[in-house]
């Protein structure tokens, strides 16, 4: 099995790409829902984040108001980095638990749906591909005004606190180009779906696990790179 890195930027439409994968049958792991299970209440995390971002970011039922938060982070890069501190490295203890089930079942692949994936850049290491959702820049301003509600002040503000879609796209072995139709992302989702259930690369990820259990780790890695080249 290898892993797919899926990212983007904010509102860029990585969810539709994300959910156009599942329907298409492909495992996907959100961070985005790893990362609201890792800061249940008493979960670690969370009692790290009421330390120190006060009770005041809490709702009455005692769970993270994550809006209010949101509005914290995104004004505050001191802060921003203090919760990814936090979150992050119980996030991604959390997927490789996930990842190792989805190897156990046998899929050839799984695509690891993270916003972060270049900001952090903890997980790239681990991936065979990387896939950015890009849309222009007018694009992805409009789009988030009007999702969210915002002002074009508000919206440019969490624009500017990611990472650029441009320099993103310039790390990616793939890109979705979302500017356009649903129909004309959905068409480059399947071009993608095709290839990756095309490629042979897991058959090297595999042989060299069920090798390294054998002792016999470097005599399999030759024959599978010979049977896929």
């Amino acid at each position: 099995m290898f892993l797919v890195g899926l990212t983007g930027g904010i509102a860029s439409g990585k969810s539709t790409v994300s959910s156009q994968l599942k329907e298409l049958g492909c495992p996907v792991i959100d961070a985005d829902v790893v990362a609201r299970k890792v800061v249940e209440p008493q979960s670690p995390a969370f009692r790290l984040i009421e330390q120190h971002f006060g009770r005041e970011i809490l709702l009455d039922n005692g769970e993270i108001d994550r809006q209010k938060l949101g509005q914290i982070i995104f004004s505050s890069p001191e802060k921003r980095k203090l919760l990814n501190s936090i979150t992050h490295p119980e996030i991604h203890k959390e997927m490789f638990k996930q990842i190792l089930l989805y190897f156990l079942k046998g899929y050839r692949y799984v695509i690891l749906d993270v916003p972060l994936l270049f900001e952090t850049r903890r997980l790239t290491r681990f991936l065979t591909h990387t896939v950015v959702v890009y849309c222009d820049p007018a694009t992805q301003l409009s789009r988030l005004m009007q999702r969210d509600g915002l002002s074009q002040e508000e919206a440019e503000q969490r624009i500017g606190a990611q990472m650029p879609l441009k320099e993103k796209r310039g790390l990616a072995s793939h890109v979705i180009e979302n500017s356009g139709s649903r129909e004309d992302t959905h068409r480059q989702v399947l071009r993608l779906h095709t290839k990756l259930e095309d490629s042979m690369e897991f058959l090297v990820v595999r042989a060299v696990a069920v090798a390294a259990v054998a002792g016999l780790g470097g005599l399999f890695l030759c024959t599978v790179r010979l049977l896929v080249s």
